[in-house]
């Protein structure tokens, strides 16, 4: 069965942009983190939409409206709080572009001859734009790959949109990835409408399978997942062999006594064995470890057909898994009940320490009430009740993107 994929990863700083950049466009002399690409085929990628200009230098094209609003609010910021537009972008715990990869599995791409690909890339973007509802200006880059085991369209998306603010009635520019991906449920509406548009195009595939987590793993974490495996086993490894090789040579130069029933050996001989059986049980210790990474590095790769064979014996195990589902919930009231009344009394601690506290201190604040709003912890009511008549309201208010003027109260939300 072959399967049509689509999944989206949030890109969180201009760093990892231009990381994600040199790497879509070739710009890297090696990729020892991806043996599978084939330099000499880079010159067959199609680049769909785009220049050959890095991401960051087309990314601050698309952005540029964003940037001069930005410019001319940090003019009436008070200076200690001033954020270059870089900063604020990198500091927002938000998103600053969308990558969004479609494939199929390897073997339906096997008799496809070039064009047929590009076409098959052409109705991905009309996805994007149709489905997804972004506009071709939002699109910084768009390449589908040849050069790799199986094909693949890579396309990076700025979600840059106009957002109104609800109490001036004015619009502010903002970057909102949940603007065109809202949540978990729309995301496989999405998934539907990706599929259908697919097979009306000519495209046979079948639907991934919904509510599976393989679908949704991201490319890095699983390179990154495989390296730490080598590198855990190969540290516990050598780390061993030092310890028996040391051995071996006190051995050989130790001379063993018999006393009794007991055999009496040099200090450092059995220094040596004292050391050996510690390196043994820290690598056992790494054991479990390394199973657990093993199973997981296994789950990821396995393919959607073995899947799919599961599937039947895996339906009593999924009504068991409801019945457990049901008690979960009750405990999931209990634990959001909790979590309120926390979340209610850290609101006076952080109001307390915002006005007896250290710079250091108040700094921390800052940063926990941002990630808290940033997260939807926290309303735009319960930011204003923590910082409101503190010296870091502007600060906090900067940091959450509610904007506050000393005589018209302005805010962005």
């Amino acid at each position: 069965m072959n399967y049509a994929i689509f999944r989206s990863e949030a890109i969180k700083t201009l760093k990892d942009l231009g990381q994600i950049g040199a790497h879509n466009q070739r710009k890297k002399e090696a990729y020892q983190s991806n043996p599978d690409i084939i330099k000499e085929k880079s010159v067959d990628n199609i680049l769909l939409v785009g220049t050959e200009e890095t991401y960051l230098k087309q990314y601050m094209k698309i952005v540029k409206p964003y940037k001069e609003e930005h410019d001319e609010r940090m003019k009436k910021t008070r200076e200690n709080r001033r954020k270059s537009f870089h900063q604020m972008l990198d500091d927002s715990n938000s998103v600053v572009a969308d990558e969004l990869i479609f494939t199929a599995t390897n073997e339906y791409f096997k008799d496809k001859d070039t064009d047929t690909i590009k076409r098959w890339g052409e109705t991905c973007l009309e996805f994007v734009y149709q489905d997804l509802g972004y506009e071709k200006w939002q699109v910084l880059n768009a390449t589908i790959h040849l050069d790799e085991t199986t094909p693949h369209l890579h396309c990076v998306i700025v979600p840059l949109i106009k957002k109104c603010d609800k109490r001036t009635k004015t619009e502010r520019y903002t970057i909102s990835k949940k603007q065109y991906v809202k949540g978990i449920e729309h995301l496989r509406e999405l998934q539907d409408k990706y599929w259908e548009r697919l097979n009306k195009a000519g495209f046979e595939l079948e639907r991934g399978i919904r509510g599976s987590n393989n679908i949704n793993v991201k490319i890095r974490e699983y390179k990154k997942l495989t390296k730490k495996i080598g590198y855990e086993m190969n540290k516990q490894n050598l780390i061993l062999q030092k310890s028996v090789n040391k051995l071996e040579e006190d051995m050989q130069t130790s001379k063993e006594t018999i006393v009794g029933d007991y055999i009496k050996i040099k200090k450092d001989t059995y220094n040596s064995m004292k050391d050996v059986v510690e390196k043994t049980k820290k690598s056992l210790e790494k054991v479990p470890q390394m199973e657990y990474l093993i199973t997981e590095m296994n789950n990821h790769i396995k393919t959607y057909t073995e899947l799919d064979k599961k599937n039947f014996s895996m339906k009593k195990e999924i009504d068991n898994l409801k019945f457990k589902n049901e008690e979960l919930k009750e405990e999931n009231s209990l634990l959001k009940h909790i979590i309120k009344d926390i979340l209610k009394n850290l609101k006076k601690i952080f109001r307390k320490i915002l006005h007896i506290g250290s710079n250091d201190d108040k700094d921390v604040v800052v940063n926990e009430v941002s990630y808290c709003y940033n997260n939807d912890l926290y309303k735009e009511k319960d930011i204003i009740d923590i910082c409101k008549d503190t010296d870091r309201e502007e600060e906090i208010l900067e940091a959450t993107n509610l904007y506050e003027k000393d005589n018209d109260k302005e805010f962005e939300i």
